[in-house]
This record gives C-alpha cells, structure tokens and sequence, in this order.
C-alpha cells in the first residue's frame, strides 16, 4: 500500500506574479528572508518564506511563489508546484510591474493572472487579495498609472503603489496587512463554526 503526501507551505500572505514582478525583491526588503534575485525569470525555484515584525501586532509570514506563466492551471512552467502552495494562505498580493520592462502591460497580467487562479480552483479566486503596482520608482508617464489603477478599483480591488528601491508605499502596504492578518486571526478565534481542533497545526507557524 502506497500512501503519496503532498507538502504545502502555509502562510498568512501569498505573493503571486510573473517571472520578475518583483516578488524576491519585496519579500527580502520586509522580512529577513534571502531569496536569490537576478534578472532572468524564474529566479525563485521553491517558496521562500519571510516573518514579518510588526510595531503593532504579532509576526506575519509571508511566501514568495515561483512566478506564474499563462497555462499554469494545467502544469505549464512551474505550474501546480506554484499554484498548490497558495491553496494555505490567507491573502493573495498580485504583483503588477509597471516599469514597462515585462512582457506583458500590466492590464493584461492582470487578467491572465486573475484567470490562471479561475481555472485551478474557484477557492483561489475567492480569496481576499491585494493588487500592487511594483517598481514605480522607474514610472514617468503617471497618468497611465492613474488609469491603470482607475480599471483595477473599478473591479473592487484595493490597490498599492510600492518601489521596492526607494521603499516608497511599503509602510502602508504593511499596515494594512497587519490590520488583515489580525482581524482574520481574532475572527478564527471567535468564530464557534470553526474546528477548534485544526488551531495548533494551522496557526502554530505565527509562533514559531
């Protein structure tokens, strides 16, 4: 008798994105974690897991995902090995890079990565999520970004403008994940629908 396991990482936050949105770069300005950066795509090979400190609030963790490429859903690329990893997570970042150097305009990774979760599995979808526009240190024509930023609000998504470099619009992206990681921990602990059983396992990373 044959039994398989399948190891997924659990965190409070996961990154999603393309090959080179910024994701390494982020995760290592925020938390002690070292992935490897470079500028070839697919730098991040397996998740890399950062704690975040808060002035305010216990720890958060963090998981840097393997970039996305269209036809994840059926094993393309990286493919279920990314996409399985988020399954544990509470809160989804979509990374958008808005320097001009992806492959893609930023409007069309964010429907290919919109769809890419669809089609694995309709919980993804459902998840609360972050958009955050990346790289805007490197942004000149910021009426494209107004507008960019006007479509994505328009599908009710909360949005932030971060420059890794210049650590511009960070703090408030941290602030507001904290406020996200407490409220969903405290409705964990309040909601009586939850298995209490599954606490220890699921929330013991946060003290670790």
């Amino acid at each position: 008798c044959w039994v398989q396991l399948e190891l997924k990482v659990m965190a409070d936050v996961g990154l999603v994105g393309f090959p080179n949105s910024g994701k390494s770069t982020f995760i290592s300005i925020i938390s002690k974690a070292k992935p490897k950066i470079d500028d070839y795509p697919f730098t991040t090979l397996v998740p890399q897991l950062g704690v975040v400190n808060t002035k305010n609030f216990d720890p958060f963790v963090i998981a840097d995902i393997p970039g996305i490429i269209e036809g994840a859903h059926n094993g393309r690329g990286l493919g279920h090995r990314f996409l399985r990893h988020i399954e544990r997570t509470k809160c989804l970042i979509i990374m958008l890079d808005v320097s001009g150097f992806s492959e893609k305009p930023p409007k069309e990774e964010y429907n290919s990565l919109i769809r890419e979760l669809d089609l694995y599995s309709s919980k993804l979808i459902k998840k609360s999520r972050i958009i955050v526009l990346t790289k805007i240190d490197t942004v000149s024509d910021f009426e494209e970004l107004d507008n960019l930023q006007l479509f994505l609000e328009s599908k009710k998504e909360n949005v932030f403008r971060i420059s890794s470099l210049s650590k511009a619009g960070i703090p408030e992206l941290i602030n507001f994940l904290e406020t996200f990681v407490k409220k969903d921990r405290n409705s964990f602990i309040e909601d009586p629908k939850r298995d209490k059983k599954s606490t220890p396992s699921e929330y013991s990373i946060w003290n670790d």
